[in-house]
């Protein structure tokens, strides 16, 4: 069985406290496992300054330099036959890999990194050089976005591999489809920020809707009393579900007439593959990475603002025909593309010749 060395700097899989990181960590652990490998997490250690603090860099690398110490100890007995590192960036470099798999002479690749050459002066500088020799040590860096491939294209070392590795959900077949009825739904985290800008935006489109409509909010978090004081104005028709777990999720899914999230800086969102798979047609706007996971179609860009949202809302509540031929085709476009099975065929038929090359 191919034993595979996985760490993610940013946030371990194992973290107690949910994130997107951590879903997306685990979903490519089990990702590559399904081709009957063994998947270890080798280290919990998180390299993550959110601050830019030079001193607790300078603490983090001296942490890290022990750390890579003992796995390259722990693992030389039986050393695995690949490293693999999610999630390489300026704010949490990885320490880690390079030297280990260095040390054992086996492959190094990563998954979703990024290069900010911008950062390597100011006060992530240390980090940020470092999180460029990570991102020169891999033999492969996939991508998960367009965005993403800007930089590591332009900076990538010769030799280089970048392959696409498009988001995925963590299942090989769709859930039971929408039959595109009922209420609009948005869904998304209530905290500050970008996730906050998203309901403000859906708040001001809403002010410009004409005709009967309903709208399911699923979420919760600290920043819930603004998203309700945003949607006061709306009444009874604007309801709240509160924070669902997954099966609550599938099943406002499957209740939905459409999906209505606008994406104020998503890296991609998962909430969009799991609404298209779901057959739902999808409103949002036409953002970097967002984009990438989106049926193609007439999305409006950010500075269309909530008027352009608003009226192509509109538009498909109108139209119950349209909502189901677009949430046709979305979900045969998930089908195709973003299932897990399709995730474990692309890695390993990348990093299958690295492998029978390996000493």
């Amino acid at each position: 069985m191919t034993r595979v060395a996985f760490y993610a700097p940013m946030k371990s899989p194992l973290s107690p406290v949910p994130s997107g990181d951590r879903e997306m960590a685990r979903n490519l652990m089990a990702a590559i496992g399904a081709n009957r490998a063994r998947v270890d997490l080798v280290s919990e250690f998180r390299s993550h300054d959110k601050a830019g603090d030079p001193a607790r860099q300078a603490d983090l690398m001296a942490q890290a330099g022990a750390e890579a110490a003992r796995l390259s100890q722990a693992l030389r007995g039986d050393p695995p036959a690949l490293w693999v590192t999610y999630h390489n960036y300026y704010k949490a470099p990885d320490l880690l890999g390079p030297q280990v798999a260095g040390s054992l002479g086996i492959p190094y690749v990563q998954i979703e990194s990024t290069r900010a050459r911008k950062r390597l002066t100011g006060p992530w500088a240390r980090f940020a050089r470092a999180a460029e020799d990570a991102c020169d040590a891999a033999r492969v860096i996939f991508y998960l976005t367009s965005h993403d491939l800007i930089t590591i294209k332009r900076d990538r070392v010769e030799g280089q591999q970048l392959v696409r590795l498009r988001p995925f959900l963590p299942v090989d077949r769709l859930p039971p489809q929408s039959t595109c009825d009922g209420p609009a739904l948005a869904a998304g985290m209530m905290r500050e920020g970008d996730k906050l800008a998203s309901y403000r935006l859906i708040a001001e489109a809403l002010a410009y809707l004409p005709g009967d409509w309903r709208l399911d909010i699923a979420g919760d978090g600290p920043a819930r009393a603004q998203v309700e004081a945003m949607m006061a104005p709306f009444g009874g028709r604007v309801r709240f579900l509160g924070q669902l777990d997954r099966a609550e999720l599938q099943r406002a899914y499957a209740g939905a007439s459409l999906f209505f999230w606008p994406g104020v800086n998503e890296a991609f969102g998962m909430v969009y593959l799991e609404a298209q798979a779901a057959g739902l047609p999808v409103l949002a706007q036409n953002r970097p990475g967002v984009r990438d996971v989106l049926l193609k179609g007439d999305y409006p860009r950010p500075r269309e603002g909530a008027t352009a949202l608003a009226a192509r809302l509109a538009r498909l509540l109108a139209d119950a025909r349209l909502r189901r031929e677009r949430g046709a085709a979305a979900r045969a476009m998930i089908a195709r593309k973003h299932l897990a099975p399709v995730a474990t065929r692309t890695f390993w038929r990348t990093v299958g010749p690295l492998l029978e090359c390996a000493p």
